[in-house]
């Protein structure tokens, strides 16, 4: 997905939920700081929403835009709409969103998971492609390794799961000589 197909899927999600502020928690957020984000960054067709105010409206997004529907076999991207629930980010997160408005929003604003959020919330994931995903934006300094440390502690997870994550990126950055 590319940062104008982001903006496509807010303005879509905002004209489906009637609501003016659309969330994107999954990885296709990196596109709020980063609209250059690296390809290996940009490979989902999908981008993780929920509406602000009405979260409840994410089940008419899912169903109008979501996978399978005219809207994904049109343009070959789509909007999953999910819950609030789903971003598993340090706390504070929703402080930290990154705004995402202009002509191609139709005046709806994407209020985009913060780049350390997300790659914290990818690590909560766990899964291969969420650890490659946070790899990449180490490599390609779009997070501050001290900044991922520190908020670690904010994850809502278990003390051991956070300081599994801890040490995988303690690992991570110690091999690419970030810090």
């Amino acid at each position: 997905m590319r940062r104008a197909q982001l903006e496509h899927v807010v303005r879509a999600a905002a004209d489906v939920a009637k609501e003016q502020h659309i969330v994107i928690v999954g990885s296709q957020a990196i596109l709020g700081q980063f609209p250059d984000a690296p390809e290996s960054m940009l490979v989902s067709q999908e981008a993780d929403v929920f509406p602000r105010d009405h979260p409840d409206r994410a089940d008419q997004i899912d169903g109008a835009l979501g996978d399978g529907s005219p809207f994904h076999a049109t343009f070959g991207y789509y909007a999953h709409g999910v819950g609030p629930e789903t971003a598993k980010a340090p706390a504070g997160w929703e402080a930290r969103l990154i705004p995402v408005r202009n002509q191609n929003t139709g005046g709806a604003t994407g209020w985009c998971l913060e780049a350390h959020d997300l790659v914290l919330a990818k690590c909560v994931a766990g899964r291969d492609r969420d650890w490659e995903f946070a790899g990449d934006a180490l490599d390609h300094d779009l997070v501050a390794p001290a900044r991922l440390l520190d908020l670690v502690k904010g994850l809502p997870v278990s003390k051991a799961h956070a300081d599994q994550i801890g040490r995988w990126l303690q690992g991570r950055i110690a091999r690419t000589g970030g810090g």
